[in-house]
């Protein structure tokens, strides 16, 4: 059993190549659909604590109710916008990842690299054609 969970939906595009990431390094990880298995108040909060980002920071605003519950306001505290997070999962933005090393939020994908315990294993390349890592398992030098 690993050691690796990613909080995922399968519908966004980072989400599903962060997975595939997890499992190019040999991993597979627990997959939670967190739209259909969201967290409760103690996992949230464990979360948010192991991120080390203020909660604004985690709200996705994308493709969700944030500007029709007038999130942007300063006046919502950190337990509000957790209410509203927990409320309305699509708030929470994705993919978290927890592994041994660390907990990020993952965007770019990239950055999940950076977590995983074990080396990537072969070429990878994004869905959107990006290559990222090359045929020898090393990461891709953007620069």
């Amino acid at each position: 059993m690993t050691d690796i969970t990613i909080y995922h939906n399968p519908a966004c595009g980072t989400s599903r190549n962060v997975l595939a990431l997890i499992r190019n390094s040999g991993e597979e990880p627990k997959v939670i659909e967190y739209l259909k298995n969201p967290p409760d108040r103690t996992t949230l909060n464990t979360l948010i604590t192991a991120l080390g980002m203020p909660v604004r920071d985690l709200l996705r605003q994308k493709g969700t109710p944030y500007d029709e519950l007038g999130l942007a306001d300063s006046k919502w505290t950190d337990a509000q916008l957790i209410d509203f997070m927990l409320q309305h999962p699509i708030l929470i933005n994705r993919p978290v990842v927890v592994t041994p090393l660390a907990t990020r939020l993952c965007r770019p994908s990239e950055a999940v690299l950076d977590i995983l315990p074990q080396p990537q294993q072969r070429a990878f390349s994004k869905e959107d054609g990006e290559t990222v890592i090359d045929a020898k398992g090393q990461r891709v030098d953007k620069s």
